[in-house]
């Protein structure tokens, strides 16, 4: 049994520090040292909700390569449960330019992406149903699973997922929005539309981010603003804050929060996530509920 499983979004990112954003058009920027490290959405949920003590596992495809290897060491080094398959297109990847203030841009590569699932619906049934809650990343071959895992999640395991920067538009997201039971957004591309969105995904929860002004929860026809925490220390790396968020809302939910009560610990849980460099947070870093 575990508490929370993660289907989908492993990769690796290559941070490289800037002295600020945008970059100027010359020919070479001297950078601080360049680092590998695991990276992608899903590793950010699965290992800020490890580092809150719950119990993790995590399904993907990621490739025989070396950015493959340093996802299966990084994975190693925790008590996350790993359910791997081989990716013949190589292992997910961004690039993350991040400036002096912790602000980042990412540069993703999603490898193929949409190719077949690498898993029969009969694995991922018998690792829902030993589950406590399900969180869909929006991969390409997750997407084309949902109406089976729609057919397969039990009663009482929660589903949720990131559409991280949706417009409320683009037909891709949707199913996942319509599958979930809470559903997370970026406000970055959603302006105006969010209070019609999470009007036509009532009644489920809808948390819109807005990063360092944190964040708004939609529920039961009502706005709930959710403000940011102040980080514990120094900021250092924005990067995964907004997949420890999720993490904490999970956590907190499965403690038996509210949703609002959940929200307002998550925000705490990100702020302090800004504070380490990566996504592999030592032991005590992230605030407990």
């Amino acid at each position: 049994m575990c508490d929370l499983l993660v289907i989908g979004g492993l990769g690796v990112d290559v941070r490289v520090r800037v002295p600020g954003l945008p970059l100027p058009v010359v020919d070479s920027v001297t950078v601080e040292p360049i680092d590998l490290r695991i990276g992608n959405t899903g590793a950010g949920v699965a290992l800020a909700a490890h580092a809150l003590g719950l119990r993790v596992a995590v399904v993907d495809a990621i490739g025989t390569d070396p950015a493959g290897d340093v996802v299966r060491a990084a994975l190693a080094r925790t008590g996350i449960t790993p359910v791997l398959a081989e990716d013949p297109a190589g292992t997910r990847r961004s690039v993350n330019l991040v400036d002096p203030a912790g602000r980042r841009m990412s540069l993703y590569d999603p490898r193929a992406g949409g190719g077949p699932a690498p898993f029969p619906t009969a694995q991922l049934a018998a690792l829902s149903h030993d589950s406590a809650h399900v969180h869909l990343s929006i991969m390409g071959w997750v997407r084309g699973l949902l109406p089976a895992l729609r057919e397969v999640l039990g009663e009482g395991v929660g589903t949720s997922t990131d559409l991280h920067d949706w417009d409320g538009e683009n037909p891709y997201h949707r199913p996942f929005a319509d599958l979930a039971e809470l559903v997370l957004v970026s406000g970055a591309a959603l302006g105006d539309r969010a209070g019609a969105l999470a009007a036509a995904l009532a009644p489920r929860p809808v948390l819109v981010t807005h990063g360092a002004d944190g964040a708004d929860l939609h529920l039961g026809g009502e706005v709930s603003r959710v403000p940011a925490a102040t980080p514990p220390g120094p900021v250092i790396d924005t990067n995964g804050a907004g997949d420890a968020f999720v993490a904490g809302v999970i956590a907190a939910r499965l403690r038996g929060a509210t949703w609002r009560e959940a929200a307002g610990y998550a925000a705490r849980v990100a702020a302090a996530a800004c504070t380490h460099d990566g996504m592999e947070y030592p032991p005590g870093l992230l605030p407990a509920p």
